[in-house]
């Protein structure tokens, strides 16, 4: 497939065509280079903690809690950009053979791919709410008391937003298979 089929099939790899396009693409890049220092910082605390294992035979507090938040939360915050470059995992075998032979069917197909994705992470934004509201409003934290804590509420806060803007860029990648499946002139 060359670069301008790969573009005329896949609307999310064009480039920002006005102001606004431009200023949520920063934004959910922004948000993949927060979850890419956050890989840097998970690995510095790994190795922290793999240092402490060797020198002085115990584990470093708040690690495996901390680790694992840190996990969701880089996931989470680096989803909207994977939405947009296309490379969520589906089946390439049949999808791309059948877009190419059926680009108007093909981009419908993509279409209803990109709303469910949407409406999941929707329906995963709706649930964290509450458990946004329950860490915020019980003072939640992680770690042992009097040793070292963290609050929770700021990652879950984040694990929020990246759910919401990746929903969000869901719908974005939805309109855009749409606006090529309906294309006046557009192939069958």
């Amino acid at each position: 497939m060359t670069l301008e089929n790969e573009t005329a099939t896949a609307p999310e790899l064009r480039e920002p065509t006005n102001g606004i396009e431009r200023v949520w693409y920063l934004f959910i890049d922004a948000l993949a280079a927060l979850g890419t220092f956050l890989i840097g910082v998970l690995m510095v605390i790994i190795c922290a903690d793999i240092l402490a294992r060797n020198l002085i035979g115990s584990s470093l507090p708040l690690v495996s809690e901390l680790g694992a938040l840190l996990l969701v939360m880089i996931v989470c915050l680096q989803l909207a950009t994977t939405v947009r470059a296309n490379r969520l995992a589906r089946t390439e075998l049949f999808f791309v053979a059948f877009r190419e032979s059926s680009p108007r069917a093909g981009a419908l197909l993509s279409a209803l791919f990109n709303l469910v994705g949407a409406l999941a992470l929707a329906g995963i934004s709706w649930a964290s709410v509450a458990i946004l509201q329950k860490d915020f409003n019980s003072g939640e934290f992680i770690g042992v008391s009097g040793i070292a804590t963290m609050p929770t509420w700021p990652f879950r806060a984040l694990i929020l937003l990246g759910m919401i803007v990746a929903a969000l860029q869901f719908f974005v990648a939805m309109a855009g298979d749409l606006r090529l499946a309906f294309k006046p002139g557009a192939p069958r």
